[in-house]
């Protein structure tokens, strides 16, 4: 038989017709869950919510600034420090920025490295990204002060639009809070990781079985996720 009478012989798929194969199409998805931990599917349907959250607030938040008649503080100035007499523009801002995306590496490499099973590594890198994250969340304490002793307020403030601080401090305290928690999870994971309770399978929380790491990849999501609000955040509180 010729390679193209053989071909000719193949069975053909096709597609289900009419309102089937539109629901087939769009239930494709599904057979990724059927593939995925318990942990992991509900760590996907926990950021998917989460980003509607803040998608809400980031709509809310441009839809204030476009509509208020009055001017919008220049980001520029509001977030501006002095160094050496001379101040400069979105500093603190920018060192932000580099210490949480640095950290979306070291998170990546605390993942290779758990499923390499290298417990000194892995801990070391998830000490490392809450090092970070915590570097992240004392320079917003630091922000917040400052722009508190300037006289900004949820309800006013002497730059402009009364609504900028009320949305100022929303988001960034959602967020802000979102790493602070990031960073507790990541604390708690290193520890677990150093005791070898993925190695021996040792019962408790976050424990998977045993040889397991796959709950450090689920820390990952949610920490690479906070990275990427970020990035929103950044492009339009800071930039805009």
């Amino acid at each position: 038989m010729s390679e193209a009478t053989a071909n000719e012989n193949k069975p053909v798929q096709t597609l289900e017709p009419g309102l089937k194969g539109v629901v087939a199409d769009w239930a494709s998805d599904q057979r990724s869950f059927k593939t995925a931990s318990w942990g992991k599917a509900m760590m996907w349907i926990f950021l998917v919510s989460d980003t509607f959250v803040f998608g809400i607030f980031l709509l809310s938040y441009m839809t204030t600034r476009i509509s208020t008649p009055v001017a919008w503080p220049d980001p520029s100035h509001v977030f501006g420090l002095h160094v050496f007499g001379v101040e400069v523009p979105l500093l603190l801002i920018a060192i932000m920025t580099f210490v949480l995306i640095t950290s979306s590496g070291t998170m990546a490499m605390a993942v290779n490295f758990g499923y390499r099973r290298d417990k000194a590594k892995t801990t070391l890198m998830l000490l490392v990204t809450a090092l970070f994250g915590a570097t992240f969340v004392g320079m917003q304490i630091f922000e917040w002060t400052k722009l508190i002793q300037e006289g900004v307020r949820p309800w006013g403030n002497p730059f402009g639009a009364e609504q900028f601080g009320a949305s100022f401090f929303m988001i960034t305290g959602f967020h802000g809070t979102h790493v602070t928690i990031g960073v507790i999870f990541l604390l708690i994971v290193a520890r677990k990781v150093w005791r070898g309770d993925f190695d021996n399978g040792r019962p408790g929380f976050f424990t998977a079985r045993k040889g397991r790491y796959e709950v450090v990849e689920i820390m990952g999501l949610y920490w690479h996720f906070v990275d990427l609000v970020w990035v929103f955040i950044f492009a339009f509180f800071y930039l805009w």
